[in-house]
């Protein structure tokens, strides 16, 4: 470790004490972040309207306040959007941080006050790096730069200008610290530039001849801008451009399809990888140990966790009146379960929906297994299947003539450039006047249905144009009768963030022999 990062090292020793206790203290920890957030909650509407107060034990809150999802706190956030004070936090919010995959909006919007910024989300960066720096003595991080990319816009205003909403990336650049301007690069100006190709060309000028020593983003798109590297400096590989670069924090998608493709990109045995698990509604856990593929909750982040098994899910539903959450202390190894927050950003008992799976106790690690409900999010899209079936209506309404009767749809990559599409494969009840135009009414329907597909849409930077291949009548049915699952409620998913229905579909359609239909 080089000098200066080493005296910076000396600050994080008492904070990693900290983390090592979470073995030990789970429930402690866990107990005081619920008082915490009871305190405030207090003094709010909603916690007045649930008899709430710092004295509530975790029984009294399971059974005064119900689990819900965005739908269920919607009316809350829309009364903080238009500027009313003490309803989910004490007093007014001004940020909120934008997302898609709600069942009817095309955005949703998440509270994110200054303390659970603070106490979360900045907590979680430099946590983060201070487990990297414990575990890789020799590196020399703050010797260097470090490249951040999100997908973030200038924040823009919201009823009027009462509030303001932005990714959550332009949101933390917005409130970033004085240390993690000085070390980061591009510049802040840049970063919140709102036009994509003009953004892309000047952080491409800006970083290309820094000291980078150390990236962090979504994988997607983080492979875009090292290939307009690459290309604006005639290099064979980004370790030539930046030999000092030896680490790379990443999360939003799963790293596993890209992980081959940063290794050729990337050749350099110095080089490290760190997932992290931060969303718009907080930040949760962190990779604490190279040799574990789970992550490490974090314990003390102003954030409650309840688990929902996933068998005991509704499925069809989102009355969650008769499902009994588990507290962090309750959870088994090897069993997945939707993931339930209670935050400081006014969020209570929350269904986030993401599915974990803990693969270590006391330390309590978890993997990401996927969403509640079937979605693609290969590239940080977060298409759900509501936007789906909304997507197709309109193209069939365009088309005048075109009825769906199946359909499914998984996500292709082509790592070679960086980028992917969506694959459709759709039986017809009647087939559209012309495919090609049936398949770009789809796309743009798509984009104007999900603002996050828009984004990755955009210039054909991330995703290509959608695919559509007609599949033969009957074709869906025949796969259901070989998984022995005909009649009932049983369908092929529709959207799935792997390719196993697709291609076992499209080898059935082929006459190709699948001895390994399940998943």
């Amino acid at each position: 470790m080089d000098l200066k990062t080493s005296l910076v090292y000396q600050v994080a020793k008492l904070r990693l004490r900290r983390i090592e206790e979470y073995s030990s203290r789970l429930e402690d920890l866990q107990q005081e972040q619920l008082r915490h957030i009871l305190t405030r909650a207090a003094r709010t509407d909603f916690g007045r309207r649930h008899g709430l107060s710092r004295s509530s034990t975790y029984a009294s809150y399971r059974e005064a306040v119900p689990i819900i999802d965005y739908e269920g706190a919607k009316a809350d956030i829309e009364r903080m959007v238009q500027g009313e004070r003490d309803v989910l936090i004490p007093g007014a919010c001004r940020w909120f941080a934008k997302s898609s995959g709600t069942t009817s909006d095309r955005s949703k919007y998440i509270p994110v006050p200054y303390l659970h910024l603070q106490d979360c989300h900045y907590r979680g960066g430099s946590d983060a790096l201070w487990l990297y720096l414990r575990n890789y003595p020799d590196s020399r991080f703050f010797s260097t730069k470090g490249l951040v990319l999100g997908g973030s816009h200038s924040p823009m205003p919201l009823s009027g200008g009462k509030a303001q909403t932005g990714d959550l990336s332009s949101i933390l650049v917005e409130h970033m610290p004085l240390l993690g301007n000085l070390l980061r690069v591009p510049s802040r100006e840049t970063l919140l530039m709102s036009e994509w190709t003009a953004k892309m060309k000047a952080i491409v000028e800006e970083v290309k001849g820094a000291h980078v020593g150390s990236l962090s983003g979504v994988p997607s798109w983080m492979l875009v801008l090292l290939k307009e590297v690459l290309s604006a400096t005639g290099r064979d590989n980004i370790s030539e451009v930046w030999p000092d670069l030896e680490v790379f924090f990443h999360g939003g998608i799963s790293f596993s399809p890209y992980r081959s493709t940063y290794a050729e990109l990337i050749p350099s045995e110095r080089m490290r990888y760190e997932e992290t698990y931060n969303a718009s509604e907080g930040f949760f856990a962190i990779q604490d140990d190279p040799a574990e593929s789970g992550m490490l909750v974090m314990l003390d982040y102003g954030v409650f966790y309840e688990f929902i098994p996933m068998d005991e899910f509704p499925s069809s539903s989102s009355d969650y009146s008769g499902v009994r959450a588990r507290g962090i202390h309750e959870v088994e190894l090897g069993r997945d379960y939707a993931l339930v927050i209670s935050t400081l950003g006014g969020l209570y008992r929350y269904i986030l929906g993401d599915t974990v799976r803990f693969t270590s106790l006391y330390p309590h690690r978890i993997v990401i297994t996927g969403r509640t409900k079937h979605f693609i999010n290969a590239f940080g899209e977060e298409v759900m299947v509501a936007n789906a079936d909304g997507a197709l209506a309109e193209a069939c309404r365009r088309d005048g003539k075109a009825r769906v009767s199946e359909y499914t749809a998984a996500p292709c990559f082509f790592l070679d450039e960086g980028k992917g599409r969506h694959d459709w494969l759709i039986e017809f009840e009647t087939e559209p006047r012309d495919l090609a135009t049936f398949s770009r009414d789809l796309d743009d329907a798509l984009r104007q249905l999900n603002s996050d597909y828009d984004a990755k849409r955009y210039e054909d930077m991330t995703l290509l144009p959608l695919s559509v291949e007609v599949a033969p009548s009957g074709l869906f049915h025949r796969w259901l009768e070989a998984e022995g699952k005909l009649g009932g409620q049983h369908k092929v998913p529709r959207l799935a963030n792997s390719r196993h229905y697709l291609d076992a579909l499209l080898r059935l359609r082929d006459g190709i022999a699948d001895p390994h239909l399940h998943p």
